[in-house]
């Protein structure tokens, strides 16, 4: 109840700033947008699930045969679903475990595939900004612009680092942490059990990267075409109102709007993502502008993801919760 709270507090504020930016002249510049346009972003982004779900049974190697391709687009729909509803997307790797467990996937290999995805996220993202800030050389770029540029940029070569650094020391970080929780008061069980998690999840994950190259080339190449197709949505909206940015400026902004509501952990970013994304585009492109595109950017990115996949997210793990509640209730 408290998260179904948060989420329409976010949704309220979502709606609201863009309303106050554009004004009276907001809805004419939304009836005015080509519907073709609107339609074929929706269709990019139904083509970036089939991508997801075929990058998730290539991640999964041999036990991708424990989940078909209809089903596996179902588990991805739903998860995307509790990414957008839940603050800071914390509840899409625990969705996304749950699921693949009740296609005999072990929490700890579900947990590896999502953790290598993650990092193939991060690897397209330091590609593109490094791409961007080559861009940003040769064109004007203002200082505070190049400012989040650069800091994002260290901030994902930083998270990489980290990665790679938790990878190569993990047994001696799992002993400090260990020493850490016997200071603490952990119970001994308890401390047992989470290293033995830990363990098995790092050994599911050392052996999703010993999975063949080509598969793995394969499955960075589709997370490249994934994200920039959802990254064009943006740039297709100001097209369609007749403004002109650069495809490298828009993906710009959605990053820096989404990093905003990543660390805003509220339920998708909402009312972080349009703020900043707002105090972005409009000295660029005029405030109704910026405000229509920023409503059709998260009606397409955002909204949508909530619609599609809200229904398949109850079907796939309220549904199962719900019998399961049931049944306790009849034992006597």
């Amino acid at each position: 109840m408290k998260r179904a709270l948060w989420l329409v507090i976010a949704i309220a504020a979502a709606i609201g700033i863009p309303l106050a930016l554009g004004g009276a002249e907001l809805f004419a510049r939304l009836r005015q947008f080509p519907m073709h346009l609107l339609l074929g972003m929706f269709a990019m982004i139904m083509l970036c699930w089939v991508i997801n779900s075929t990058r998730t049974r290539l991640l999964l190697g041999d036990q991708a045969r424990n989940v078909g391709p209809v089903r596996c687009l179902g588990l991805v729909m739903a998860t995307e679903f509790a990414y957008c509803a839940t603050p800071g997307g914390s509840g899409a790797p625990l969705t996304f475990m749950a699921l693949l467990r009740r296609h005999g996937i072990h929490p700890a290999r579900a947990g590896a595939v999502f953790a290598m995805d993650q990092i193939n996220d991060l690897l397209f993202f330091l590609c593109a900004l490094i791409g961007v800030l080559c861009y940003a050389l040769l064109h004007h770029l203002s200082e505070h612009m190049r400012g989040l540029l650069v800091s994002s940029a260290v901030l994902i070569v930083a998270a990489l680092v980290g990665c790679g650094f938790l990878a190569r020391y993990h047994r001696r970080m799992l002993s400090l942490s260990g020493k850490l929780l016997a200071k603490l008061r952990v119970r001994h069980a308890t401390r047992w059990r989470w290293a033995r998690r830990t363990l098995h999840f790092s050994a599911q994950l050392a052996d999703t990267l010993r999975q063949p190259k080509r598969r793995l080339l394969l499955a960075f190449v589709l997370t490249c075409i994934h994200w920039s197709l959802r990254y064009s949505v943006l740039y297709i909206t100001l097209i369609g109102l007749g403004a002109e940015l650069d495809w490298a400026w828009s993906f710009l902004v959605q990053m820096l709007a989404l990093c905003a509501g990543q660390f805003s952990l509220l339920p998708g970013g909402a009312g972080a993502a349009e703020l900043t994304s707002a105090a972005l585009l409009a000295p660029m492109v005029g405030k109704s502008t910026a405000a229509a595109a920023i409503v059709i950017w998260r009606i397409v990115t955002f909204y949508f993801y909530l619609v599609a996949g809200g229904p398949l997210f109850l079907i796939l793990v309220g549904k199962p919760l719900l019998k399961r509640l049931l049944r306790l209730r009849q034992d006597p």
